[in-house]
């Protein structure tokens, strides 16, 4: 059996004009194996059909271009070129006639090229959106190997295209991205109480994260940071977005515009929840009038367990003390769910003075050494931010927050899966920066939303699913 398929293209008053055979495909006695189209059939099938159809695109397009807009005056041709233009499909060469300009009207230059002008991209926006899209879930090695086993593209992509194209739809979002001011407070009191009736409070948490540096000069040195947060409404419609802490220049306005999307009011209450690290929580200061600073309950309750472990492990003999230290850590732990900070610390200052003496007699294990600097770290933390710890357990019974279990996991989904976790590369400070520009406008289910209001003719068929895959 033989099939032949043809292209017939028609005129816009329904004459043909072209009749190509664009495949033929031959096939014996049915089997399995030779039942219908094979992928390699079909990649061929869809570039010979591309091909064809763009050249009849363009043929038609400068064939329109070639009267003057205003006296419709023939113009003159100059030259013919090949513009490159990469689809999903293949690669395009397309030839396209210089013109002279009619000197009818006075242009800025005495040439030009209609169809490199209707293609300043050089990439169409679907093979954009798809690398894009899959250069930020996986490697870019992985991308590239996808999109060749799918698409008839095989030698025409690499790694540093996916990349590089990559790196400008992030300096694109970054440039959009409103410029940094000092506070984001608008507006006064008496303004704020004539806005509507604002819904639920607001929650907001941040953590971060370290990715391994390609400049490992040294150790201290071989990670840098990035920061990462969600924010929550009432609702459970959440938003994420993240930062490389020393490259982004925009941190706070990054949060801001996150929750303006969720419609954050001057008069709304928004709570912010951080593990105390300061350079964090100065993130957060001047986003809302009626924001409050909490330490998270996880962070707390994590120091902790890892005290109450490695006290557990000691003997009476280790530690020579009448005092239960598990049960002591544990009274601590009541004490601070409770918000009494004060009660707390003494109990803590008490049991640093206790392990202090053990100490200094001589003689005590490695792990009394090891708990009494964590019980030292710890004081330390609870002073350092005992103004932000609210009594839990009240917070707990009315349904309010307390902890960022939810940002442990956005912290796992934005930076591990794609960064750490099986990965081996090392990365720039501006690399991981862009990159996770797409990535989480991916995960946030807006880069389809993204690529329309850049190009409205724009359109992705398959809806997007709700779950990311995490590729390993």
């Amino acid at each position: 059996m033989k099939v032949k398929i043809q292209i017939v293209v028609e005129s816009d008053n329904g004459d043909s004009q072209v009749v190509q055979e664009i495949m033929q495909i031959e096939r014996g006695a049915l089997q399995p194996e030779n039942l219908g189209l094979k992928l390699a059939e079909a990649k061929t099938l869809l570039q010979n059909l591309q091909h064809t159809l763009a050249e009849q695109q363009v043929a038609e397009y400068s064939q329109q271009q070639e009267l003057c807009l205003h006296c419709t005056k023939k113009l003159l041709h100059k030259d013919k070129r090949t513009i490159v233009y990469r689809t999903l499909f293949g690669k395009l060469h397309l030839q396209s006639h210089r013109l002279f300009h009619c000197p009818c009207q006075k242009q800025a230059t005495r040439s030009f090229n209609p169809v490199a002008n209707l293609l300043p991209e050089r990439t169409s926006r679907e093979l954009l959106y798809l690398e894009s899209k899959f250069g930020s879930l996986m490697s870019y090695g992985l991308s590239v190997k996808l999109l060749q086993e799918v698409l008839p593209i095989e030698g025409e992509i690499n790694t540093t295209a996916i990349r590089n194209n990559l790196h400008t739809i992030g300096q694109r979002l970054e440039d959009e991205l409103g410029e940094e001011k000092g506070g984001y407070i608008k507006g006064c009191p008496r303004d704020w109480e004539e806005l509507p009736r604002p819904d639920l409070p607001l929650v907001l948490g941040m953590d971060g994260g370290y990715v391994r540096s390609y400049d490992k000069k040294s150790l201290s040195k071989g990670n840098f940071e990035v920061i990462v947060g969600k924010s929550i409404k009432a609702d459970g419609t959440s938003k994420r977005f993240g930062g490389v802490y020393c490259y982004d220049t925009k941190p706070q306005r990054r949060i801001f515009e996150v929750l303006t999307s969720l419609g954050m009011q001057m008069n709304q209450q928004v709570t912010f929840l951080s593990d105390g690290d300061e350079k964090i929580r100065e993130l957060q200061f001047y986003l809302n009038p009626n924001a409050e600073y909490l330490l998270d309950w996880f962070h707390i309750t994590m120091r902790l367990t890892v005290m109450t472990q490695t006290a557990k492990g000691l003997s009476k003999k280790d530690t020579e003390l009448d005092t239960d230290i598990p049960k002591e850590l544990e009274r601590i732990k009541w004490y601070l769910w409770h918000g009494n900070v004060f009660r707390a610390l003494q109990l803590v200052k008490d049991l640093v003075d206790d392990l202090e003496i053990v100490i200094f007699d001589g003689n005590s294990p490695l792990e009394v050494k090891k708990l009494f600097k964590m019980v030292r770290e710890f004081e330390s933390y609870i002073s350092n931010n005992g103004s932000y710890i609210p009594n839990y357990g009240e917070r707990w019974r009315n349904g309010e927050a307390i902890a960022t279990g939810f940002v442990e996991s956005t912290v796992n989904q934005v930076i591990s899966k794609r960064f750490v976790k099986k990965q081996q590369m090392r990365w720039t400070p501006k690399g991981v920066h862009l990159l996770l520009q797409v990535r989480i406008l991916l995960l946030n289910e807006e880069l389809e939303s993204k690529f329309q209001q850049w190009y409205p003719g724009f359109r992705v068929d398959s809806k997007p699913s709700q779950e990311i895959p995490h590729v390993a």
